[in-house]
């Protein structure tokens, strides 16, 4: 199994900054793509942003040009670098990760339990 630990959620004011990490540990395992979702109150779950493990980004229209995600492989953590925040960022964040565990032939994709972003003045 593959762990996800999500961190860096709070309260901040509209225009602030956050950040929010993303730290995997468990079995020995790789890992590809990391992402970022979010889920607002009374909403489905969306997609933020994603890097794979040689770098490439991508983001959803409504954060590009104010969040850049990107991660450490040494220490398998992924960052959300969250700037000039709007109320409507507020939300859950959650990470997850493609991963393959020694021993199991399949990528699976593993999720962490979320750290609330609450975006008001």
């Amino acid at each position: 199994q593959v762990q996800l630990v999500e961190s860096g959620g709070g309260l901040v004011q509209p225009g602030g900054s956050l950040r929010l990490s993303c730290a995997a540990s468990g079995s020995t395992f790789r890992i590809n793509y990391m992402r970022w979702n979010r889920q607002a109150p009374g909403k489905q779950r969306e997609f933020v942003a994603a890097i794979g493990s040689g770098g490439t980004t991508n983001y959803a229209d409504s954060v590009k040009g104010r969040f850049t995600i990107s991660r450490d492989n040494a220490k398998n953590t992924v960052y959300l670098h969250m700037n000039t925040l709007k109320p409507e960022d507020t939300a859950v964040y959650y990470c997850n990760a493609d991963a393959l565990i020694s021993g199991d032939p399949d990528w699976r994709t593993y999720w962490g339990q979320g750290t609330q972003v609450t975006v008001s003045s």
